[in-house]
Order: C-alpha cells, then sequence, then structure tokens
C-alpha cells in the first residue's frame, strides 16, 4: 500500500513502494502543476537538510535522501513508522512532547537531540518541526515537516573545546594554587614593565594588594635599593628581559614596602615567554633574607642540639671536646669528662608514661647546668645518659668536685605534674691527659668508668683508670753453651678504680 499525503490543491503525494514519492491526478493535473511537482521533488531531493514528512499520528509518509544519510536508515524502513523511533532513549520522551506540541497547538519545534543509527553509532541532529496545516485545517488533515540537519560535527568540536577550556581551567586553577602556596614571593610583568600578577607572599612583603598593583608600574610596586649606598637598583625584571634568561639581584638589595618601610630581600628574574617564543614579560621570585638567615642559624642549632632538651648533642661535643683537648695541651690545662646515666630511669617512663618521662629529663637537664660554668658544656647523649665536658681544669680532683654536687642536686625530688619523683644517678669520670688525648679515648674511659659505678653502688661516681703503661720487652741471651730459651717480661702500674659515693 501507498501512504498518501493530502496537497491543498486537491491532488495527492504517494510515496511508493521502493520509490520517491510522486503525484497522482485526481481529475487531470496541468503542465505547470506538474512541472511544480517535479521541481519542487528535486528541491527536496537535492537538499543537504533532511527532510521528513509525517502525518498527525507521528508516522512518516516521506524522507528525502539527506534524512536517508543522516538517520542510516532507508526511506522504506521509516515508512509508517513513528517519526522518534530512531532517537536516543534519553531524548524521546521530552521530544514526543514538544511534537504533540507541534501538532496540536502549531506550535515550532526546534531541539538538538541524538539518534541512533542501525551501526550502533550515536550522531547529533538539530530538527526544525512545524505543522502543515490540510483543507480541513484540523490537525488531523495536517502533515508535520520535519528538518534534520546533522551537527555530530559541530558537537564534536564543541565538546572537545569544553574539555580544552577545562583542562586550561583546571591547569590554570592548579597553578593559582602552586603559586599561592609557595613560600616565596613571585611577581609577573608585561613587556612594559607593568605589574600583571602577585601571589600573596608578594602581596605580604611588598604591602601591596593583587588588585591595587596590577597594572601599575614595577618600579612603582617593587621598588630596590642598593643595601650600602640606598641609591635605586636596577631592577631585575627589565634585565632578564634584556638578556634573555634568568638573572639574580645583587646582594644585600632592600626592597621598600608599601608603607616606606625597607625588607632585605633576595631574588631572581627571569623573562616569561609565549608558545611562539617570543617575549611576553618577566617574572620575578624574591623571599625576606632576614630570614632565611634566621632559618640557617636555627637548623644549625637543630644540628647540634638535642631537640627535647636543647643541650648540645653527640656531635657539638665531639667538636667542642676536640677543640677544649687543643687549647688544653696548649695551655697545660686538664679537662674533665662525667658521663651519668639516671638510675631507675626505665621504671618512670613504665609508671608515669613517656610524656612524664619527657619532662623530667628537661627539669635533669636544667639542673645540670646550673652545676657548671659557662664554658662547660653539659650534652644528652640520648636517652637518660648525659655527658658534662668541664674546661680549664687545674686539678684532677675538681672534676670529682662537680660529681658531687650533680649528685646533690638530682637527689632533690622533682615535681612533674602532680608528681614528686626521685632520682639517682651513677658517673663515670675521664681526665684529660691521663685518660686520653682525644674526644674519642676520653668518652670510651668515662663511658666505662659509669659502669663500674652502676655495679659498686648507685648514687656515686669512679674515676676511670689511667691506660697501662707501654709494654717494655727484654730479650735476656744466654750464652750459647747453655741455650737457656728466651723470655719476655712485661712491667706497668697497678692503679686501681676509686669509687665515691655522692
Amino acid at each position: 500500500m501507498a501512504a498518501h499525503a493530502p496537497k491543498p490543491n486537491g491532488k495527492t503525494t504517494t510515496a511508493p513502494e521502493g520509490g520517491r514519492a510522486v503525484t497522482a491526478d485526481q481529475g487531470g493535473e496541468s503542465p505547470a502543476d506538474l512541472l511544480d511537482v517535479a521541481l519542487a521533488r528535486r528541491l527536496c531531493e537535492s537538499s543537504p537538510l533532511g527532510i521528513f514528512l509525517a502525518d498527525a499520528a507521528g508516522l512518516c509518509i516521506y524522507a528525502n535522501a539527506a534524512c536517508e544519510k543522516i538517520t542510516g536508515l532507508t526511506l522504506s524502513q521509516m515508512r509508517a513508522r513513528p517519526w522518534d523511533e530512531w532517537l536516543h532513549p534519553e531524548d524521546r520522551l521530552h521530544s514526543s512532547r514538544l511534537w504533540l506540541e507541534t501538532v496540536r497547538e502549531d506550535r515550532p519545534l526546534q531541539r538538538e537531540v541524538r539518534i541512533c543509527r542501525p551501526d550502533s553509532s550515536i550522531a547529533w541532529v538539530r530538527l526544525h518541526a512545524t505543522r502543515v496545516r490540510g483543507e480541513s485545517d484540523t490537525s488531523q488533515g495536517s502533515v508535520c515537516l520535519l528538518m534534520v540537519e546533522d551537527v555530530t560535527a559541530r558537537k564534536a568540536a564543541e565538546g572537545s573545546l569544553q574539555a580544552t577550556e577545562e583542562t586550561l581551567f583546571q591547569e590554570k586553577e592548579r597553578a593559582q594554587v602552586t603559586l599561592a602556596s609557595i613560600g616565596d614571593a613571585v611577581l609577573v610583568t608585561d613587556m612594559a614593565n607593568r605589574v600583571t600578577y602577585l601571589n600573596p607572599e608578594a602581596e605580604r612583603l611588598t604591602g601591596w594588594s593583587g588588585d591595587a598593583a596590577v597594572g601599575r608600574p614595577l618600579d612603582e610596586v617593587f621598588r630596590i635599593l642598593d643595601g650600602d649606598t640606598l641609591e635605586a637598583a636596577r631592577n631585575p625584571a627589565q634585565k632578564a628581559i634584556e638578556a634573555g634568561r634568568t638573572v639574580g639581584l645583587e646582594l644585600g638589595c632592600l626592597l621598600v614596602r608599601r608603607d616606606g618601610s625597607t625588607l632585605p630581600i633576595e631574588d631572581s628574574a627571569a623573562p616569561v615567554k609565549n608558545r611562539d617564543g617570543s617575549l611576553a614579560g618577566a617574572v620575578v621570585v624574591f623571599h625576606d633574607a632576614a630570614r632565611c638567615v634566621a632559618i640557617a642559624e636555627r637548623n644549625a642549632h637543630l644540628a647540634m642540639h638535642d631537640p627535647l632538651t636543647g643541650l648540645a648533642n653527640t656531635a657539638l661535643l665531639t667538636e667542642r671536646l676536640t677543640q677544649g683537648t687543643a687549647l688544653a695541651r696548649r695551655h697545660r690545662s686538664r679537662i674533665g669528662l662525667l658521663f651519668i646515666d639516671l638510675d631507675g630511669f626505665k621504671q618512670v617512663n613504665d609508671t608515669y608514661g613517656h610524656l612524664a618521662g619527657d619532662e623530667l629529663l628537661k627539669a635533669v637537664a636544667s639542673r645540670l647546668q646550673g652545676c657548671v660554668r659557662a664554658i662547660d658544656t653539659v650534652c644528652r647523649r640520648g636517652g637518660d645518659e648525659f655527658v658534662i665536658m668541664l674546661a680549664a681544669l687545674e686539678r684532677r680532683q675538681d672534676a670529682g668536685y662537680v660529681a658531687e654536687k650533680v649528685l646533690g642536686r638530682l637527689r632533690d625530688p622533682f615535681t612533674v605534674g602532680d608528681k614528686d619523683i626521685r632520682l639517682s644517678a651513677s658517673i663515670g669520670i675521664s681526665v684529660y691527659p691521663e685518660n686520653g688525648e682525644d674526644a674519642e679515648a676520653l668518652l670510651c674511659a668515662a663511658d666505662t668508668a659509669m659502669y663500674h659505678a652502676k655495679e659498686s653502688a648507685q648514687g656515686s661516681f669512679v674515676f676511670a683508670r689511667p691506660p697501662p703503661a707501654p709494654v717494655i720487652s727484654s730479650v735476656v741471651m744466654r750464652s750459647p753453651a747453655k741455650k737457656r730459651p728466651r723470655h719476655v717480661r712485661a712491667t706497668g702500674p697497678s692503679a686501681t678504680d676509686r669509687t665515691v659515693r655522692g
């Protein structure tokens, strides 16, 4: 059966099986009418836009070649089928409602939707639908003209552009977050030496907000002086642009902040280039030089001191022992080394917890510092071990006097929180030069003596033994006739430890 579409002039548009729509004469057509029909047919078939005719029920009665190409369906596949069958399921419901409004209320439809092709591909189309009235001027006597435009390429381009814009936006956001997070100040200029950007640290150091600084001459926002002459220094941004490479600021320069105060800074500047390599401006990176000096000094202090107690650590003690023995050798004086181990400290940690133990160690450190002179060094070796270096001693016994003082101070109760804690200590003493002439020998001798003190009686100190005298070997030669064997005789001192209770 052929589908028929009524025409206003009484003729019927017929879409025969397997062919295009043709006209049937209902009482005879003039040559002019036939010419109009043939022209209209050629226009439809040559149109780059898809043309789709549907009856009031939305069933297909005609589709041109462009519509077939866009949908991937032939006319025979579309004929007498609902127009929205080839729409994507997610777009079908709303589009069908708009189609009904077009048929019933003569409201034009314009919408971009997705269609599903037989090869499972998805295409984007723009629909333009309008109602064509019949002679009865009712919806039942009307047909709907649907223009179908393939916009897949444009949608793909828009999607690619949107993805590119999103990527650029994310990269810009990351760059902004990075610049806002770094500790250095960052300032950017254009080729006219006008400020285009300041990060928060640059705002803080210059005293200019970003909004107030952008667009102003660089020399107004970033004014620098020679630290010696206080004359205006040449701006590094211009130097970087002229040189085409990274340049550094002269040492000792001062930044004049917005309020007129000055700040010592260190910085560098580099040219900013476009994608084609042409210059776009410069970026200046700078920081507070005084703060850097303070950080360097703090790091140097941390490298040589115990983080818990603030006392010297083993590295600093070794350095001072090395210097001290050299001075003692030159001035023929002595150095005393007290190796201190707290008795029962582990029990304090187990009973009251590590936080209480840390507070106790800090209190011990404070008392030890109160027992010595400014030229002496108190060191925490780690755990509950401390070492005191006594410089420029005249007599060996002086180290013993200090040990007695230390033991007495450590016997007094310590108050940690709401607890009173009692401690004792064992001390080993070595003296330069009797017990060694370098830091390692003195530490080893004092450590050994400390263990002897701990074994003999807690709360006491022991002087280290002097090292054995060199071994003297004598070979007694007998006469060849008697052939007596050789023997070796060793001699040396028989000094013993001296244990003293505090």
